[in-house]
């Protein structure tokens, strides 16, 4: 069974929509996720660009830590380190992100990730993400960066 985008992210995604980014599986401290691979994914070794690899770990750890922590809306990376063992693949192959928790606290969430093409391991990942609580976040931030510096040091000192 797959999700849809809409389903699993509550203001949607439209990066992973650009993508085609498929929700295979997600709950309980894991997420498996799944790309089809374009032409344009390709680097100039013809294979599958790490930006692509990463991206797909990062959502798959990032989904396992939100469905991790009770009443976490959202999950955002704090750190990420990768490995590639091999190319990940070619246009037409499909490559699959399997992410899941394996320790947390309150608010953050240690994760792991492997990256599969059919039987062939291509990549693992480990990364430290923070749960939000909030889905309104985007807002705040998007009206901390259109104010003025003096602006910004006066809401910093509403703060204090």
């Amino acid at each position: 069974m797959t999700y849809s985008l809409s389903e699993v992210f509550t203001n949607g995604n439209p990066y992973l929509e650009s993508l085609g980014v498929e929700v295979v599986e997600y709950g309980d401290g894991k997420a498996v996720m799944a790309l089809k691979l374009l032409p344009e994914f390709m680097n100039s070794w013809h294979v599958a660009q790490g930006g692509i690899s990463m991206t797909l770990m990062d959502v798959a750890m990032g989904l396992a830590a939100r469905t991790a922590i009770p009443d976490a809306k959202s999950s955002a990376t704090v750190d990420m380190s990768t490995s590639f063992l091999q190319p990940a693949g070619k246009a037409g192959e499909t490559i699959v992100a399997r992410g899941k928790v394996y320790h947390r606290s309150t608010t953050m969430c240690f994760c792991e990730a492997e990256l599969w093409n059919g039987d062939k391991l291509v990549a693992k990942s480990m990364a430290t993400f923070k749960a939000i609580k909030r889905v309104d976040i985007a807002k705040k931030l998007a009206h901390e960066t259109s104010e003025t510096p003096a602006a910004q040091a006066a809401s910093q000192q509403d703060l204090t």
